[in-house]
């Protein structure tokens, strides 16, 4: 399998977390959306939306979007309950990553930890200071009182969520103000096999 992907990219991380979790080998291809790599013809003949991950299979079939990719090689693993209330659950917090949470932690770090565009984007920073400290606030209601966010055990929902968490400090957020957030990264940062992303200062 190949997998077209940024290091540095929480997104990506997962893609690349849950092949290594479930045992499953893939060929890395760097692929930098911040410099384009992702717009060219090339790339957008394997993926017209111009995001990563891609993963491509050993048949050829191309996977994409990071929490689809998730739930497909959890499947039939300990990281995805079965179908049912509780694996319904695993999907909320899916949602909430991609539309509550990502688009305003994710985003902020990019601006001014990778791109170091904070300056240029004062207003849509502003959002994301919003919007970003609401969704932990949201994880913190659950995270207070419960180890993992669905249900008992670990499953996909905590691999989707530590992925620009455990990192939000890159995007202006102390999560000392979130405790039970910050006890929940540090649980899933210690979970068997599991690696954290590379921070600014270091790459």
């Amino acid at each position: 399998m190949k997998l077209y992907a940024m290091r540095v990219s929480g997104n990506c991380w997962k893609a690349a977390q849950i092949l290594a979790l479930t045992g499953h080998a893939a060929e890395l291809i760097e692929t930098d959306a911040n410099t384009g790599a992702t717009r060219t013809a090339e790339f957008l003949a394997i993926n017209p939306a111009g995001k990563v991950p891609v993963l491509v299979l050993d048949d050829g079939a191309v996977l994409t979007e990071s929490n689809a990719i998730l739930l497909h090689f959890a499947e039939g693993t300990s990281w995805l309950p079965a179908p049912g209330l509780a694996r319904t659950r695993v999907h909320e917090w899916l949602f909430f990553e991609q539309y509550s949470h990502e688009p305003y932690i994710a985003v902020a770090r990019n601006l001014i930890s990778w791109r170091r565009e904070a300056h240029l984007h004062a207003a849509r920073l502003a959002e994301c200071a919003t919007r970003g400290a609401h969704a932990l606030d949201v994880m913190e209601r659950r995270l207070s009182g419960a180890a993992w966010l669905a249900g008992d055990a670990p499953t996909v929902a905590d691999l989707a969520l530590f992925a620009y968490t455990h990192r939000a400090d890159e995007g202006g957020f102390e999560l000392a103000r979130w405790p039970g957030v910050q006890a929940w990264v540090d649980r899933v940062a210690g979970l068997p096999g599991l690696w954290t992303l590379p921070r600014a200062s270091t790459v």
